[in-house]
């Protein structure tokens, strides 16, 4: 089984068109006889999304977990929320696998193939390594530049040069001993230090980490970024001198 997460919030002009271009890359997918469940946690959106995503439970496996919070929980929490709800779902965790992807489509519906060859030849983490030119937001590109080198000296994972890096597939297996470790407190750090976060945690779980070549990015923008690059540069280098003197290794 693979569960493809998405964390949306305010995610009505982009959420339908990610759908259905899933649909698409995971008919593919499931024609190797692999079964799929798409899982949206809706992060107290205030606009349509979920008037957009309701049709498409007739069309696709889709699990829609969240919407009712009175504010946004964030991204981290809308993650962790996931991860929890794969954690206990999974009847063969060591089989199965989650694939974490943006619902903003600044992360491609098209690299879930590449991460599912890499999952397929034995890897327990696998990070899709997309460089910073190809970003679609000159704010997230920015980031996507200053980040690396502010968490590198600080914080090593052994196989990911970049923990910004995404998407990004887990096994099953390696997310529920993460919820296991650490509770309710999955992902502690919010924004993009979560992403770095998730990574630097989920790694000493696994046995083989692999990296592969992201897709190039989704040409579909249809609101403007939210993304505060220097507020979130501001948090992963919280989150990186707090961690420093990590060294993330597989078993």
């Amino acid at each position: 089984m693979l569960y493809v997460c998405l964390p949306v919030h305010n995610e009505a002009a982009t959420v339908g068109v990610l759908l259905w271009r899933l649909r698409s890359v995971l008919r593919e997918a499931g024609g190797a006889g692999r079964d799929y469940e798409v899982v949206v946690y809706d992060d107290a959106s205030t606009d349509a999304t979920a008037d957009v995503l309701a049709p498409y439970a007739s069309v696709l496996p889709l699990t829609v977990l969240g919407g009712a919070a009175e504010a946004p929980a964030g991204a981290s929490a809308a993650t962790a929320a996931l991860l929890r709800y794969v954690a206990g779902q999974s009847r063969y965790p060591r089989r199965d696998a989650c694939v974490v992807i943006q619902g903003d489509f600044t992360e491609a519906p098209e690299d879930v193939p590449a991460l599912l060859a890499a999952f397929d030849g034995g890897a327990d983490v696998v990070v899709a390594r997309r460089p910073p030119a190809e970003a679609q937001d000159p704010a997230e590109r920015r980031l996507r530049r200053l980040a690396p080198w502010v968490l590198r000296p600080l914080v090593r994972v052994d196989g990911v040069d970049d923990l910004l890096a995404g998407p990004r597939l887990i096994r099953v297996s390696v997310a529920r001993d993460l919820v296991r470790a650490r509770g309710d407190a999955v992902l502690a750090w919010p924004g993009w230090a979560g992403r770095a976060e998730l990574v630097a945690a989920a790694v000493p779980l696994a046995r083989r980490v692999a990296v592969v070549d992201a897709a190039a990015s989704p040409a579909v923008r249809t609101r403007p970024t939210r993304l505060d690059w220097a507020q979130e540069l501001r948090g992963v280098a919280r989150f990186a001198w707090q961690a420093r003197g990590t060294r993330a290794r597989p078993q």
